[in-house]
């Protein structure tokens, strides 16, 4: 019998195996990372930690920057000239022939330019901003690096600040007999190693003495992010790889630490703020991170993966949400876990609109949680139809908070005959551009948004009977955008205006 090792542990296979037989349960449509027998080796990577004495930051290279003589950049520059859009360090000799042109760079980009149009005054110059300016650079532009880490060094950076030294990032990289597959088809050898997820352990999490609640916030939206139990590796880089899923979500600051390999850490400003990063090298802090966990199985998945690929992660502990949760299975389910559970009403039929605390980690520290509930026939069962409308989708889960629990909520502001309205507070600058509407008629339990032809943008309605003329918002068809359905029509009979109405979302 041959043997591999699977999420670390050795197991035996018969000839003809496959990674199926090895992993039976494993989700198709996951990747699994394989890595066949090979030698480890040491090599430089095509990243470059510049110090300075405003800090550190790391500078991946470019395909024009990969000949460049980083090592000969003269470790005493100083800070040239500087401007609310670029700074610069110089002056030194470099070879090439500037172009007397424009060109446009985005924040982070780092360019080979020159002063007076002479390359033996050449500058490194650093993008602050989006800008098109002519730096004195070559034909393509000149960029020959972006900063991946350290970009608030850049604002630092001012007269009389310096070059303290620049150097390569040395790996120890596997044999290239590594990837990522969803082939679970694909035959085993001997000394084969699979591994099938990534396992994170949340910030504040202390084994066997319990859990702190000193990164709450920030852990909860990590849950929130993964809840459904897949990694989307949105973005792949030779640091690091990204998920998007919760991007443009506000999280707090609350732990600052380095960023170490197998950190997990959340964006808490910029354009991905709420976007979740596994780190699988050895960066310094960044203001705009906090520390939200640690990879702690599976970290080799996390430095072969490509983008596009998804994967299984789990994090521990389980996010406990109780908002959704029929009473009597919350109550199950708190006593499983020693939690100590109270309510505002006992009784069957009732649903769980609220907790406190809010968060995972102030509900285990405490043991104990309290609840507020209504009866079950004030919550309204809808399917979202994400497939026709994702935009509107989202942002019907943002107003109503669909988005952080299973149940979300607005007031019912207008009944007549058989429409419901439901008044929204949509932020100005959100748009709600035309997207799935109607063609000649709405048939009844449709939940739909007007868009923004129409000057009731925002409003969200459902028709209780079908309609050849209007959408469920009383807009014509080109002012209605269908994000979904109702399953509880009857339950809307007993609504009156002003009553707050509870949306609990279920799959369809």
């Amino acid at each position: 019998m041959s043997r591999v090792l699977v999420d670390g542990s050795p197991a035996e296979f018969s000839p003809g195996a496959t990674i199926g037989d090895l992993i039976p349960d494993h989700d198709p449509s996951m990747c699994v990372a394989v890595i066949r027998p090979g030698l480890v080796s040491r090599s430089e990577t095509r990243q470059f930690l510049l110090k300075t004495t405003a800090g550190e930051l790391v500078i991946e290279t470019t395909p024009a920057g990969h000949s460049f003589g980083w090592s000969d950049i003269p470790s005493d520059l100083s800070v040239r000239w500087q401007d609310r859009v670029s700074v610069s360090f110089g002056s030194f000799s470099a070879g090439f022939s500037p172009s007397r042109r424009p060109s446009r760079y985005e924040r982070g980009d780092v360019i080979l330019g020159c002063g007076g149009y002479d390359p033996s005054r050449s500058v490194l110059v650093f993008a602050r901003r989006t800008h098109s300016a002519d730096h004195g650079a070559s034909e393509d532009g000149g960029q020959i690096g972006v900063v991946i880490a350290g970009r608030g060094v850049i604002d630092r950076l001012s007269p009389g600040d310096k070059i303290l030294g620049i150097e390569p990032v040395i790996s120890f990289s596997e044999s290239v007999d590594a990837f990522t597959t969803t082939d679970l088809t694909l035959p085993v050898s001997d000394g084969m190693q699979i591994i099938s997820h990534i396992r994170i352990e949340v910030q504040g999490a202390n084994g066997s003495s319990g859990y702190s609640a000193e990164a709450a916030e920030s852990v909860e939206l990590l849950l929130l992010a993964l809840r459904s139990g897949k990694f989307l590796c949105d973005q792949r880089m030779s640091t690091h790889i990204r998920c998007d899923t919760l991007a443009g979500t506000a999280v707090p600051n609350e732990i600052g630490a380095p960023r170490r390999e197998g950190a997990v850490m959340m964006r808490t400003s910029g354009k991905k703020q709420g976007s979740v990063y596994i780190y699988t090298e050895d960066l310094p802090r960044s203001l705009a991170h906090t520390m939200v966990g640690q990879v702690v199985h599976g970290l080799e998945l996390a430095r072969i993966a490509h983008e596009g690929d998804i994967f299984r992660v789990t994090v521990i502990p389980e996010k406990c949400d109780l908002v959704g949760f029929e009473l009597s299975d919350a109550l199950a389910y708190t006593a499983i876990r020693d939690i100590s559970l109270t309510s505002d009403r006992e009784g069957d039929g009732r649903m769980i609109i609220s907790q406190d605390p809010a968060a995972t980690l102030d509900v285990l520290s405490a043991r104990k949680v309290t609840v507020k509930t209504v009866p079950d026939s004030q919550v309204i069962d809808i399917v979202l139809d994400d497939e026709h409308a994702p935009e509107t989708c989202k942002i019907f889960r943002d107003i109503t908070g669909l988005k952080f629990h299973m149940i979300g909520r607005l007031p019912l502001f207008f009944a007549f005959d058989d429409v419901f309205l439901f008044n929204t507070k949509i932020p100005k600058t959100t748009n709600i551009k035309p997207e799935n509407t109607p063609d000649d008629e709405v048939t009844a339990g449709i939940l739909a948004m007007t868009n923004e032809s129409r000057k009731g943008v925002g409003m969200v309605g459902i028709r209780t009977s079908d309609n050849s003329e209007f959408g469920p918002t009383s807009e014509p068809f080109s002012g209605t955008n269908i994000i979904g359905s109702v399953l509880d029509l009857e339950k809307l009979e007993a609504l009156k205006e002003g009553d707050m109405v509870y949306f609990r979302e279920v799959s369809g």
